[in-house]
């Protein structure tokens, strides 16, 4: 991990700020959607612990909103996506999202996020960005 005073350690902590700031700002259709896009709505459903992936439909379309516990998952992963993509490109930020990580014991993240360890996922993303 990069010391305080190490300039990728401030761009890595810079990017954090503004993929919270966008997460934050998001309606919780537009996440639905945006994952929706871009990892697809299984995907998506699996970060929610959900059954049924239509419900990820129902979201982004404004035509029900998630539980506080499943919202919790799709802010997280948004704001995680943003910081991968934002140091890399959507792409890869889609295959670390699905692909196994080793900083994860091997996990898939989106996994991660759907138990609930969020600051785990972020950790590894922050790792990722700045090389690690």
């Amino acid at each position: 991990m990069p010391a305080a005073n190490d300039p990728t350690a401030v761009r890595s902590g810079e990017a954090a700020l503004s993929a919270h700031r966008r997460t934050v700002s998001m309606s919780t259709a537009d996440i639905a959607r945006f994952l929706q896009d871009h990892l697809g709505q299984r995907l998506t459903a699996r970060i929610t612990n959900l059954s049924d992936h239509r419900q990820v439909g129902k979201w982004a379309s404004g035509e029900n909103t998630p539980r506080p516990e499943a919202e919790e998952r799709l802010r997280a992963a948004l704001q995680v996506f943003h910081l991968i993509q934002d140091a890399e490109s959507l792409y890869t930020a889609r295959a670390w999202f699905i692909g196994m990580n080793p900083q994860l014991d091997d996990q898939a993240p989106l996994t991660v996020i759907a138990e609930g360890r969020y600051r785990d996922v972020m950790t590894a993303a922050r790792a990722y960005v700045d090389g690690g």
